[in-house]
């Protein structure tokens, strides 16, 4: 059993799952139909945070289009045969989870994950404050154009929304 670390979520998981969510993402909600959906459509991109034998956190990550996040609380049908990014699309850890270097060990298995599908980036819509967490794992902040459908969508999540891309480290 993981003491401390990620293991591949699954649908067992999902309950605990919205638990958490519910804890961590009181101003983002979604559905359980979303994450259920996204562990359904691209279950190697999603994981469960472990410690001390319990999930005390989740993420969620699948093949998307660079640029166009999905909305919240949408559901996708089918992942598109033309993504060019691993989109990062929910991470939450519990309190209690926090300071244990599980984001940065999940950041190294996401950047794993996007060599394997040569998905030549990592994205992020970072909310509640998360843009300088995600900055100091890698993560940029993209310039968006006010007037674009982009700057709509991050308004969609709240005013400091930001979209964030990561190039993974290349090997040799």
């Amino acid at each position: 059993m993981i003491r401390q670390g990620w293991r591949p979520l699954t649908a067992a998981d999902l309950d605990r799952l919205n638990e958490i969510a519910n804890a961590v993402h009181l101003d983002f909600p979604e559905r359980e139909e979303v994450p259920a959906e996204r562990l359904r459509l691209f279950p190697g991109g999603c994981f469960a945070a472990v410690v001390d034998g319990q999930m005390v956190g989740y993420a969620v990550t699948h093949p998307w289009i660079d640029g166009r996040p999905p909305a919240l609380d949408s559901l996708l049908g089918a992942l598109p045969d033309d993504a060019d990014c691993l989109y990062v699309h929910d991470v939450a850890l519990l309190p209690e989870a926090r300071g244990r270097g599980l984001a940065r060990r999940l950041v190294a298995m996401l950047e794993e994950l996007a060599r394997h599908h040569r998905l030549p980036r990592m994205a992020l819509t970072a909310v509640g404050g998360s843009a300088p967490g995600w900055a100091a794992m890698g993560f940029t902040a993209c310039e968006v154009d006010p007037a674009s459908p982009l700057a709509a969508k991050l308004a969609s999540y709240e005013t400091d929304a930001r979209y964030m891309t990561r190039e993974p480290a290349s090997h040799g």
